[in-house]
């Protein structure tokens, strides 16, 4: 079997597996089912670092007492906000990446993809204390009130260009929450600057850890996670090509599937 083969049938083990939820959670466990939610836009950031042999990515675990995820190693990211419509930026997303963000839906306005791109970035931010982008433009003229001040004070302009779309997911039906989630991927070389004191044992993120893929894999994650790090070492093998199919992952009358956009 090849490697390729090798990795589809582990995504699909993993996408179809009847024991977890994508929470990690033994779905049994639940007392009720929660009502249908619609998903919400978000993204994900996951920062590499290729300066050595084998690749390592940054992931957080999530506060234990967070209801979503609790305990759970994770890359960055959340849904999109009103302010990230407004933030300047130093470098736009390839016209591939922007239709492949829009691509499955027939309404999607024009700014879609600048918005959860720079949602990841924030997100990134908010959770981690690094701040994504370039110096060499000098500080935004303008930026939101909130995370975005942090990018105005450090003279950090967010680059778009830097990132690499990764994957797509959606939260099944019936969760407590729900999430139209895009995965980003950029080169740790991307870190322009770095605020302490954001993750600790009262934070959503109490602990960083830098991991090569092995590793990760050996992390308590939620189950997309695991599928996305397969897509993950595809991606970073080839060199992330522009023009590759980006895979997208759904549920259909109860049964995982995937995609390519």
């Amino acid at each position: 079997m090849t490697q390729e083969a090798t990795r589809e049938a582990r995504q699909a083990a993993l996408l179809n597996s009847d024991r977890l939820d994508p929470d990690g959670r033994d779905p049994s466990a639940a007392a009720a089912p929660p009502p249908r939610l619609r998903p919400r836009d978000a993204a994900t950031l996951i920062v590499l670092d290729r300066s050595r042999k084998r690749l390592k990515v940054l992931m957080g675990r999530r506060h234990a007492g967070l209801a979503f995820m609790g305990g759970k190693f994770v890359f960055p990211g959340g849904r999109i906000e009103a302010s990230d419509r407004q933030m300047p930026v130093a470098g736009a997303l390839s016209q591939r990446t922007d239709d492949a963000l829009r691509a499955k839906l027939p309404r999607a306005p024009h700014h879609l993809g600048r918005s959860l791109a720079l949602a990841a970035i924030r997100e990134t931010y908010e959770e981690t204390g690094l701040l994504i982008g370039t110096r060499d433009y000098g500080p935004p003229e303008t930026a939101p009130e909130g995370a975005w001040r942090a990018f105005h004070e450090e003279g950090v302009m967010p680059d778009l260009e830097a990132l690499h779309l990764v994957a797509r997911a959606i939260t099944p039906p019936k969760r407590v929450r729900r999430f139209d989630t895009r995965f980003f991927a950029v080169d740790r070389r991307a870190v322009a600057a770095e605020r302490p004191g954001i993750v600790g044992p009262d934070a959503e993120l109490t602990e960083l850890a830098w991991v090569d893929l092995a590793a990760a894999r050996k992390l308590d994650l939620p189950r997309i996670t695991r599928v996305i790090l397969d897509d993950l070492e595809a991606a970073a093998e080839a060199g992330f090509p522009p023009y590759r199919p980006i895979p997208f992952y759904f549920e259909r009358r109860g049964k995982g599937l995937r995609e390519e956009i």
